[in-house]
């Protein structure tokens, strides 16, 4: 649990290794009673949950069932699941090595709208991604963070959906730390036919410490939170 000054209370959550399903229940619960709390006029939490997944594609609302490449039994072979979800985005992969985090909050305790919070999401992780030596960028018109854009290698290296009602958010990032990229030939992630993903381990061919990583988006986070206070 953490606490900035002229802030309400922001509760951290590290769930491990948990299944999407387990993850989802619990972050729908938390955003349910921040709205029901908000409804009343009652002071709101911030909570900000960490995990990593087993294999499973998931598929945002407006998402293309055809970006889904294999069949029920070859899903079951990768020892995978699919779970259709109440964000934004097309479909993507979750899996061991990928840090995922999905911050709820009330995006009026900090003036922003859902564009600029997308904003700040891909400017933290283009940050982060700076003390690795890697240059994150903003691909025009896609969400996430990218690098060489504009260029054939152009390539995904963090996925943002959200879902925001009343202003209180849900869903998150996640980021190719030590991912199996192998997963994503099984779609085209995002929707992309003509872009490749990566991860933090193939662009510095070397294992990345998970929890200092977590960390460093963990403290980066609440500090930029902060001062838009």
């Amino acid at each position: 649990m953490h606490f900035l000054k002229n802030m309400e209370k922001i509760i951290i959550k590290n769930l491990g290794l948990i299944s999407y399903k387990k993850a989802y229940k619990i972050q729908n619960d938390i955003f349910e009673e921040a709205i029901l709390k908000k409804l009343k006029g009652e002071n709101i939490e911030g909570s900000i949950l960490f995990c990593e997944h087993p294999h499973v594609y998931t598929i945002g609302k407006s998402g293309n069932r055809n970006n889904f490449l294999i069949t029920e039994d070859r899903l079951k072979q990768l020892n995978a699941e699919f779970f259709p979800v109440d964000r934004g985005g097309d479909i993507t992969y979750h899996g061991p090595g990928q840090i995922v985090m999905y911050p709820i909050i009330d995006l009026e305790n900090y003036h922003l709208g859902v564009k600029d919070y997308i904003y700040l999401l891909e400017y933290l992780i283009i940050d982060i991604l700076k003390d690795y030596g890697i240059k994150g960028e903003i691909s025009a018109g896609n969400i996430g963070v990218w690098l060489e854009t504009e260029t054939i290698r152009e390539r995904k290296i963090c996925s943002i959906g959200v879902k925001v009602s009343r202003n209180i958010t849900m869903h998150g990032i996640a980021l190719n730390v030590n991912t199996d990229l192998s997963y994503f030939d099984s779609i085209n992630p995002c929707g992309f036919t003509e872009k490749s993903v990566t991860s933090i381990r193939k662009e510095l061919s070397a294992d990345i410490n998970m929890n200092e990583l977590k960390e460093k988006i963990q403290k980066e986070l609440l500090i930029r939170l902060n001062q838009l206070k």
